[in-house]
């Protein structure tokens, strides 16, 4: 229980149940495959490593390769809820760690003025009242610490690389240990840490210090066979042939230098495009006319125009076979 005067020191041990055991880097990848993530052997690596470890996973990579989708399949696979901390230029305590119900405080003081409880001894026992669990609001840092019973949460701070140096100095500081000192409660400690997986665009570097705190892993666009696989997985409406097919043409858009290659998700919503458009083979009308569900930049569109439609189509309908 929280003490409940101002300016406790009193330590809050959080208990916690132990995730999923594994054993092996292969109980890793049946696991998320089970959960509709089918990931290669680094990252299946890097996922054990981190769970028998206890160690924030640190994953980069471009937009759309499934750095996010991750995290959420791990807490669909441990049981744990998902608690997302998304970053941005100018994020601070009050959004990310906790912060104080400014209006249910002022409304439980005009209740106690009412009743004529602002007087004498009452004073301090308001003053306590006031800044009482009840009147904390837990935000993503705080309630990964403070998860209670159960399976410990997955904690997904993502885009990290979004926020200020300020915050993610101040982020290394909880990772380190888990913990969250609410001034006038005491330090909440997790017992079992979140797992915990950070990612970043890299629009900027993280810092060295929070990379040693993290293992590390670079996310990079599937290759053409998984990539087939993900369509089927994730799209079983989509024919074989075309999923080939889209896969290969995808892998050959990656190649041209664009300024924003597509991603898994762009993969999947075009082959559920054209399978809505009853195609059942690529042919040039179809993708000049299906562009925009795979490139979203013009600039990227005519790139691909330019290098001939035609020649990715045989390309890819080559590839496919």
């Amino acid at each position: 229980m929280p003490p409940s005067g101002p300016g406790s020191s009193n330590l809050l041990a959080v208990t916690s149940a132990e995730p999923p055991v594994v054993t092996f880097v292969d109980d890793v990848v049946a696991g998320l495959e089970a959960n509709g993530y089918l990931p290669d052997e680094g990252l299946a690596t890097a996922v054990f490593l981190a769970l028998r470890l206890r160690r924030p996973l640190l994953l980069e990579g471009e937009a759309g390769v499934g750095k996010t989708e991750i995290a959420k399949t791990l807490a669909r696979w441990t049981g744990g809820s998902l608690i997302r901390l998304q970053c941005y230029e100018g994020i601070d305590v009050a959004q990310a760690v906790y912060e104080w119900d400014y209006a249910r405080q002022l409304l439980h003081l005009r209740t106690a003025e009412a009743v004529g409880r602002t007087s004498g001894s009452d004073e301090a026992v308001i003053e306590a009242e006031l800044y009482s669990p009840r009147f904390l609001v837990r935000r993503p840092l705080l309630a990964a610490v403070d998860h209670g019973a159960g399976p410990p949460p997955v904690l997904l701070v993502d885009e990290v690389d979004r926020a200020d140096d300020e915050f993610e100095a101040f982020l290394l500081e909880i990772l380190s240990d888990y913990s969250v000192t609410v001034p006038e409660l005491g330090t909440f400690t997790a017992e079992v840490p979140p797992v915990c997986v950070v990612t970043s665009n890299r629009t900027r570097d993280v810092h060295d210090a929070l990379k040693r705190r993290c293992l590390y892993h670079w996310v990079d666009h599937p290759d053409f066979e998984r990539e087939v696989r993900i369509i089927g997985l994730k799209a079983p409406e989509v024919p074989a042939a075309l999923a080939r097919q889209v896969a290969a043409a995808t892998e050959a858009m990656r190649s041209m230098g664009l300024y924003k290659p597509p991603g898994i998700a762009e993969t999947l919503d075009w082959a559920q495009s054209l399978t809505l458009l009853g195609a059942s083979t690529l042919d040039a009308r179809t993708v000049e006319a299906t562009l925009g569900t795979v490139l979203k930049y013009r600039e990227d569109q005519e790139r691909v125009r330019s290098s001939g439609v035609e020649a990715l189509v045989s390309e890819a309908l080559q590839r496919g076979r």
